[in-house]
């Protein structure tokens, strides 16, 4: 199989791993809100599952992918798992049913996104290829792949019934039975990875270091603000529809393609980062991070679907790539030069846990029951939400510039390896 053809194999497989999660996420909290009626903080639970299955099932499947099973077989089979999951939620209307189906179609999900690394990885530097220069081409069309799955769920109209879940579960099938065409990448059995590191427990010493302990304490407080907007931001759009003047405006019928602006700001914010990185520093760019959530937050609370407040809402999606990139892939960089290579891969793995696990396990409780405190009925006043939140980002600013002290060397030599 030539070069071309395995790019373009791992292309459309990097692209239906995260079409899957793109048909329904963004939409989700929206459905329950609208068509199910949960509360805020049952909308909360839902999605804290996403956090647990983020702490747990990662190191286990990696353990697993190491030792006995390869990562595509693994992968393929989390998928069809998944897919029955998937299935099984379309038909659930009670909290408990949500809830519980979706814990466990995310503890087969979300250990994919990890095996979709290592599969790429392995299939690239088994045909010769330099990982670092052919990967993040390759992996841009996940993101493109979350985006166009986004805008069908949403300009077809499934975005608040349960059809987008049986989309989902169709196209990871299609994917599980895709990956099978590809290369396969055998255990490597002679592993000597342990429990501990395959959960980022041997990491934990890191946080004796003052330094290392504040960055990962405010990785997690930024973890909870990227949860909130995932869970709420099409489901405060689509709240305008209680409003007359509103209920027809192109943000409202098509706040799914909206939300999308958000993920298009992020694949171009992402060519930034170095030269930001190099310039100003991990200090600075976590700042510009944070108090880019406040705008954020803050946009949205002064928005509204015409004139200005469309306005507001247009550079709310804007900043979310500097919100977003300027974390999530700096805060990796950082712990890539920081950390002794021998527990780099730990401390990688720690760091989303505080983020993707701890962090989005807060931010979905607690802006459930903000949510709750500001909802009447089927409206809630997201001016007092939102400006919670943005007062919430802006608190942390405010601690992390006084708190973490980092000294920059612009000669440090950054490069985006994701």
């Amino acid at each position: 199989m030539n070069t071309q053809s395995i790019k373009f194999k791992l292309t459309v497989f990097n692209f239906l791993e995260f079409f899957v999660f793109g048909a329904w996420l963004l939409s989700f909290a929206k459905y329950m809100f609208s068509t199910l009626h949960f509360s805020g903080s049952q909308i909360g639970s839902v999605f804290l599952t996403l956090g647990l299955a983020s702490l747990v099932m990662p190191g286990v499947m990696g353990v697993i992918a190491d030792k006995w099973l390869s990562p595509n077989k693994l992968f393929a089979l989390s998928h069809l798992i998944g897919a029955v999951f998937l299935v099984l939620l379309a038909r659930e209307h009670t909290y408990n049913g949500v809830f519980w189906m979706t814990f466990l179609y995310l503890m087969f999900y979300m250990p994919t996104i990890a095996l979709d690394n290592t599969i790429s990885y392995c299939i690239l530097t088994k045909n010769g290829l330099d990982v670092v220069k052919s990967f993040p081409p390759i992996r841009v069309w996940g993101t493109i792949g979350f985006i166009i799955a986004t805008w069908i769920t949403d300009l077809m109209g499934w975005g608040t019934v349960a059809t987008q879940f049986y989309f989902a579960a169709a196209v990871s099938v299609a994917l599980a039975l895709f990956t099978f065409t590809l290369p396969d990448c055998p255990p490597d059995r002679s592993s000597e990875k342990t429990l501990a590191q395959a959960f980022g427990l041997d990491a934990l010493a890191l946080l004796a270091d003052w330094k290392m302990f504040l960055f990962f304490f405010f990785s997690m407080l930024l973890g909870a603000a990227l949860q909130i907007t995932n869970m709420w931001g099409e489901t405060y759009l689509d709240n305008f529809k209680n409003i007359p003047e509103y209920a027809h405006t192109f943000i409202v019928e098509h706040n799914g393609v909206v939300m999308s602006l958000s993920q298009i700001s992020e694949t171009i914010f992402i060519l930034t980062i170095p030269f930001f990185l190099k310039r100003f520093g991990i200090k600075t760019v976590m700042l510009m991070s944070m108090l880019a959530w406040f705008l954020r937050f803050g946009l949205f609370a002064v928005g509204s679907p015409v004139g200005l407040g469309a306005v507001a809402i247009i550079l709310s999606m804007i900043v979310y790539g500097m919100a977003f990139d300027f974390f999530n892939i700096s805060g990796s960089l950082f712990v890539e030069k920081e950390v002794d290579p021998k527990i780099r891969a730990s401390a990688q793995g720690l760091f989303m846990i505080v983020t993707n696990g701890i962090g989005a396990m807060i931010g979905a409780k607690l802006s459930g029951l903000v949510v709750d405190m500001y909802r009447d009925g089927n409206t809630v006043d997201w001016f007092k939400v939102w400006g919670i939140f943005a007062l919430y980002a802006l608190v942390i600013a405010i601690l992390f510039a006084l708190l973490f002290r980092y000294k920059h060397k612009p000669e440090e030599n950054f490069a985006v390896q994701h």
